[in-house]
């Protein structure tokens, strides 16, 4: 066996990533999607993509999930903007995703709107 051999057996792909905000350890292969790319458990990303799956970017900053997105089709979206650079990105929701979570996402809007309640019974 050839040293470039025994080195290549050595490399390993790592199948899991640690979240860095609830530190929970996370498998990268989820249901509905091939770029696994935020938390299932608290829905915080990292910016590391410029595109989905090419771990090109170069901020590395954790991204805050702010709410939801409904594609056409229905297919749910978790808008993330990131605290280091500011950049808004879509994701899609996986299978293993919090349910919770992304219901407390989604009415958000209703529950804290950006504007009095008030101003409602004025119009």
């Amino acid at each position: 066996m050839s040293r470039d051999q025994r080195n290549r057996s050595r490399t390993r792909v790592a199948s899991t990533f640690t979240c860095g905000h609830c530190h929970a350890s996370i498998p990268l292969v989820a249901a509905g999607t091939r770029h696994r790319n935020h938390c299932p458990q608290c829905l915080r990303s990292r910016h590391l993509d410029n595109t989905p799956g090419d771990r090109a970017a170069d901020c590395s900053s954790l991204m805050e999930p702010l709410c939801i997105a409904v594609r056409g089709d229905g297919e749910w979206l978790i808008v993330h903007r990131c605290s280091g650079c500011g950049e808004l990105d879509l994701n899609r929701t996986s299978g293993d995703d919090n349910p919770l979570l992304l219901v407390r996402l989604a009415v958000r809007p209703i529950a804290q709107p950006p504007f009095p309640l008030d101003r409602l019974a004025q119009l």
